[in-house]
């Protein structure tokens, strides 16, 4: 195989896992516009940009193959509109949406499972929580990333203040996803909803999981179930682990449902990942959500322990291929990605120098750490936070079983010396 691929928001890191897929070695992976445009970027003008990427295609001398993308909002929806422009293999826009707008994710789940989440529409001017729902609730934008402007309301006070919150924030993504809205085919209630106004759904808990699978015309196949765990008694994202640890017979409902609500989306040709709950005490399985891509945060955890990285995944459905992924074959039978966090606002005075990093794997063997964070930098002006803590670096781990995986990783914290300021 030969040819060009163009990466929406190609970044150095993911070009070195690209790298790592077996049977690209003759593809040229060409940037299609800069990570600053797409993912770091206060404002994300679409009609701007999906013009400069048009022109970016259009100037381009030689043979546009394929166009992938591994960012959410908005790669993830700029991928199929510039795919059907040029007849490229690619999802719809509109199974896309159904899975990137929460509440019409909602509306189409809801007709064929029952494992989600009691929701309601909520409007930016609402004076009352919704009468569906009891205490309590989340509230979050019907399109936002990395639970950002995601809050848990207890009582009205919460939501009132919440919705402001939000109000004061949804234009960054809101308006933009409204443009990409209008691409689409929409039924009447979301059309009429649009892109800025809320999602609210019971809250629900239990342990975090990670279905990751696609449908090439098949039919849809899952090939990894990932484990999420919090910080004690907090929201925020600890690490993620693989393979997952759940019973079998869990991993095989998680996956059945899956198939169900892909299959009546009709989501294919991209990757797709679906968070959950699972209660281990009621048995209780609860969809979160449903993104139509794959998960870069879990690149790595799928070459230390099945050999190839998921990416492999999104390159050959897009040019027509199997996905042919394997399976433990990989140097490690357990990974983990740890975010590194901290639980209050400051300003790093001091971040681990390139050798300092280096240092970690060449000391810890299968571990590999990097920065979120800049020397000088304030974590509150930090991109892509949750609403509660701070990431400043991450941390991956390969390792024989959970007991070294956990090990390591303290290993690995010796070596990256922080400093903070309040």
């Amino acid at each position: 195989m030969a040819g060009n691929i163009f990466v929406l928001g190609l970044d150095e890191r993911n070009m070195r896992t690209l790298h790592d897929v077996a049977g690209f070695a003759d593809y040229r992976f060409r940037p299609l516009l800069s990570v600053e445009e797409l993912v770091e970027a206060d404002n994300l003008p679409m009609r701007s940009l999906l013009d400069k990427a048009r022109r970016q295609l259009s100037e381009f001398d030689d043979t546009v193959d394929a166009i992938v993308g591994y960012w959410d909002f908005p790669v993830s929806s700029m991928v199929p509109i510039l795919c059907r422009e040029r007849g490229l293999r690619s999802a719809t826009l509109e199974s896309v949406l159904k899975c990137e707008h929460k509440y019409w994710s909602r509306v189409v789940q809801s007709e064929v499972v029952d494992e989600h989440p009691r929701f309601a529409a909520v409007p930016l001017d609402a004076t009352e929580p919704p009468g569906n729902l009891g205490f309590p609730f989340w509230l979050k934008p019907v399109k936002a990333f990395s639970s950002q402007l995601a809050f848990r309301i207890e009582d009205t006070a919460g939501f009132t203040d919440a919705l402001a919150r939000i109000r004061e924030g949804i234009e960054r993504v809101g308006e933009p996803f409204d443009f990409v809205l209008e691409h689409a085919d929409l039924p009447e209630e979301i059309g009429r909803l649009g892109g800025q106004t809320c999602l609210a759904e019971e809250a629900v808990g239990g342990k975090q999981v990670t279905v990751e699978g696609y449908d090439a015309g098949d039919g849809v196949h899952v090939y990894g179930i990932v484990d999420s765990h919090d910080y004690p008694d907090t929201s925020s994202f600890q690490r993620y682990q693989y393979p997952s640890s759940l019973p079998e017979h869990v991993q095989t409902r998680l996956a059945d449902i899956s198939r169900r609500v892909i299959e009546h989306i009709g989501l294919r040709s991209v990757p797709f990942n679906i968070e959950y709950f699972w209660d281990p005490d009621s048995g209780a399985i609860t969809l979160l959500e449903i993104n139509p891509r794959h998960s870069q945060s879990h690149a790595i955890l799928f070459d230390l322990v099945d050999g190839v990285p998921n990416h492999q995944c999104v390159l050959r459905l897009a040019v027509g291929a199997d996905p042919g992924l394997p399976y433990r074959q990989g140097p490690y039978r357990v990974a983990a990605k740890w975010f590194v966090r901290r639980f209050s606002d400051g300003v790093a005075r001091r971040v681990p120098t390139p050798e300092e990093l280096a240092t970690v794997e060449r000391e810890v063997p299968g571990c590999r750490a990097e920065l979120m964070v800049s020397e000088g930098e304030r974590l509150s002006d930090l991109r892509e936070q949750d609403s509660y803590s701070y990431a400043y670096a991450t941390v991956h781990v390969g390792a024989a079983d959970e007991r070294e995986l956990k090990d390591k990783y303290e290993r690995c914290l010796e070596f990256l010396p922080f400093e903070f300021t309040d």
